[in-house]
């Protein structure tokens, strides 16, 4: 499990095609200190497994489904990614909780300066904003952020000076594509209301009973 707080910024090393995916090798750099083959990583959001450890050069498999699923498909050589280990049991809570299973992407669609902070728009499909909701917690790219706004084909995010810094943000342009990982806590609550409110007829008071209102 993470939290969405960004502990630094990594450069891809190298990429290459495995067996039925891709390898993908991340610099860590002094993260590689607390390091150990099998451990997991949030790269950009999405949970890796370190599968080899060559000095800070860091190995991961990524699976079909996962480049299917995310930005990570889209990586080249020299790109910037946002690293984050996982939560050890005495760390700090400090953003929500995030598991690395990315749900689809977004795509940058305007950013706006406002002195050392920055207000960004993510245009994303119906299945994802579905899942959020305004004040919210949502991690783009592996960041815990919350969702400022919203409409019917987009949401909207405030960005403080240090996220800026201390994580690729910093650098998004207009159309980069990000991985979206929503709030568990949501899609929890999604899906009970689905089995509890029927499609059609409204919410009746013995559909209430059967569960136990």
């Amino acid at each position: 499990m993470f939290t969405g707080i960004i502990e630094s910024i990594g450069t891809v090393k190298g990429i290459r095609q495995g067996s039925g995916g891709k390898v993908i090798s991340v610099d860590l750099g002094k993260l590689c200190d607390d390091i150990k083959h099998g451990d997991s990583v949030a790269v950009n959001g999405v949970c890796l497994t370190v599968s080899k450890i060559s000095g800070t050069a860091i190995e991961f498999n990524v699976s079909a489904e996962t480049l299917s699923r995310s930005s990570i498909n889209n990586l080249t050589v020299s790109a910037k990614v946002n690293l984050e280990r996982a939560m050890s049991a005495e760390g700090r809570f400090g953003g929500h909780i995030v598991q690395g299973h990315i749900d689809g992407v977004a795509t940058v669609s305007s950013i706006e300066r406002k002195g050392a902070f920055s207000e960004m728009v993510f245009s994303a499909g119906k299945e994802l904003l579905d899942e959020m909701v305004v004040k919210g917690s949502v991690a783009i790219d592996g960041i815990s952020l919350t969702v400022s706004k919203m409409d019917e084909r987009s949401f909207g995010i405030s960005v403080i000076p240090t996220t800026l810094q201390e994580t690729t943000l910093g650098t998004a342009k207009i159309g980069d594509i990000v991985n979206i990982e929503t709030d568990i806590l949501i899609k929890a609550v999604k899906k009970q209301l689905k089995k509890i409110l029927p499609e059609k007829g409204g919410l009746t008071e013995s559909k209430l009973k059967e569960y136990g209102f």
